[in-house]
C-alpha cells in the first residue's frame, strides 16, 4: 500500500509545472526561475520519444537544449542573446559560455530527473583553455556504455537553436559548428 500511495504522490509530482535556474549576463551574474508548465513538459518528453540508442538520445538533446532556451527566453532576456559574445555585447539576456555551461547543465540534470535520459549521465561543465583569451566551457554528458564523454554546447548559436554536440576530445581540440 506504501508504495501505490508513494506513486501516485510521484506521478501527481510530476503532473505540476516544474522550474529551472538559469543564468545570464556573463559569468551567471544574474539567476531566474524559468517555469516549464504542462504543455512545455509533454513537449520536452515527446522529444525523447523513440529514442533506442545513444546517438540518437544525444539527438534527442540537441533539440531539448533549444526547446528549452527558447521557452526560458519568453519569461527572460536570453530570447535577445546571440551566438557567440559579439552580436550581443552589452544586451540584457546576453549569455556567455559559462551562463551556457551552467544553464546547458541544470538543463541536462532536469531532463536526466524526468527519466528522459537512458544512454547517457550528465557530468559537470568542463572547460577548454588553449590560450588564456580562448578560455571555454561547455556542459557535458557521458555514454554510459561506452564511456565516451561529449559536450553539449548551445554558446555558439543563438538562442532556441539547437546545441552542439562534440565528442570531449574533438571539442577541447578546438572544434566548433563550422568545422
Amino acid at each position: 500500500m506504501r508504495c501505490l500511495i508513494f506513486a501516485l504522490l510521484t506521478l501527481i509530482g510530476t503532473a505540476q509545472a516544474q522550474e529551472v535556474t538559469i543564468c545570464y549576463n556573463y559569468g551567471c551574474a544574474v539567476q531566474a526561475q524559468v517555469t516549464f508548465d504542462l504543455n512545455d513538459l509533454a513537449e520536452l518528453d515527446a522529444l525523447f520519444d523513440d529514442v533506442n540508442n545513444a546517438a540518437l538520445e544525444r539527438g534527442s538533446i540537441q533539440l531539448a537544449v533549444g526547446f528549452m532556451n527558447r521557452v526560458a527566453g519568453k519569461q527572460t532576456p536570453i530570447h535577445n542573446d546571440k551566438g557567440g559574445n559579439y552580436d550581443d555585447n552589452g544586451v540584457d539576456g546576453r549569455m556567455d559560455c559559462i551562463d551556457h555551461s551552467r544553464t546547458t547543465t541544470a538543463y541536462l540534470k532536469f531532463i536526466a530527473a524526468r527519466g528522459l535520459l537512458h544512454f547517457h549521465r550528465v557530468l559537470e561543465p568542463v572547460r577548454r583553455a588553449p590560450l588564456l583569451v580562448n578560455d571555454h566551457w561547455s556542459a557535458r554528458i557521458e555514454d554510459n556504455a561506452t564511456g565516451a564523454q561529449y559536450t553539449v554546447d548551445s554558446w555558439f548559436f543563438d538562442n532556441g537553436e539547437p546545441a552542439a554536440i562534440f565528442l570531449l576530445n574533438e571539442w577541447l581540440k578546438g572544434a566548433e559548428p563550422h568545422d
